[in-house]
């Protein structure tokens, strides 16, 4: 397990990264410091084209909230501080219409420096109200997918798509938004639209963050709507561990 070290030096690296382009860091960071880089640069960097990455908070018994839907801490302070400095470096956040509705996020950064990215909620049947906080900002682009004929505010980008049995095809819905100019994209929940996106082979990476506490019931992390039978047909990606203080993340590379 490789522990992290964000520092100004190199959290500013990674920042040029996003808009200045470059792949490399520095030698005189420390080894910490190198493995921070070499967690958040292929987020950061627009030179390898389109990114897809997914992040969930899970605890060590693979749950994502209690029985009564609180998810609110299942990670720990460290783990809220790389989901914000995940959302600093890419353009887009993609959020399911239940956990819109549920946790009321507001997809903002807030635990680094940094931009706050584009949110785009998927709500095939249109249920997300106008007054949603995270529609309310003038300050980001915020955009719905949905398949309903349904006005949005003004300001409100909508993404028409066909309606497939009551949800959206993973890969039209990511399509249009490279098509809408966002490159580097995060869903970051909830574990329904995660495992959609990880089902159709859409991402590039998956982080797993794990915190060190155990719930006893409740959601599952993920969940795949096509789970394997045997074990030889699991997915076994190139995983690389790092330390992040209070959780630990898999940095899952799912490109083979």
């Amino acid at each position: 397990m490789r522990p992290i070290d964000v520092s100004t030096r190199v959290w500013t690296r990674l920042l040029d990264l996003r808009t200045e382009g470059g792949s490399e860091g520095a030698p005189e960071w420390t080894e910490a410091e190198k493995a921070a880089f070499d967690l958040y640069a292929p987020l950061a960097s627009r030179n390898g084209g389109y990114v897809t990455v997914a992040q969930i908070g899970q605890s060590l018994d693979g749950r994502i909230a209690t029985v009564t839907g609180d998810a609110r801490d299942v990670s720990g302070p460290d783990g809220l501080a790389h989901l914000h400095r995940m959302r600093a470096l890419v353009d887009a956040v993609v959020i399911g219409v239940r956990t819109a509705l549920h946790d009321l996020p507001r997809m903002t950064v807030r635990l680094c420096e940094g931009p706050n990215p584009a949110r785009v909620v998927i709500d095939p049947k249109g249920r997300l109200p106008d007054d949603a906080p995270l529609l309310q900002s003038q300050e980001v682009r915020r955009i719905v997918v949905q398949a309903v004929d349904r006005p949005r505010p003004n300001g409100v980008e909508v993404i028409r798509l066909p309606d497939q049995n009551g949800a959206l095809c993973a890969r039209a819905i990511l399509a249009a938004l490279h098509d809408a100019n966002l490159q580097t994209i995060m869903v970051e929940g909830g574990g329904i639209t995660i495992a959609n996106f990880l089902d159709a082979g859409l991402l590039e990476r998956l982080h797993v963050a794990i915190a060190p506490l155990l719930i006893g019931g409740g959601p599952q992390s993920l969940t795949l709507p096509n789970p394997v039978r045997r074990l030889s047909d699991a997915m076994r990606p190139d995983a690389q561990i790092y330390g992040l203080g209070s959780d630990i993340v898999f940095d899952c590379d799912l490109r083979a």
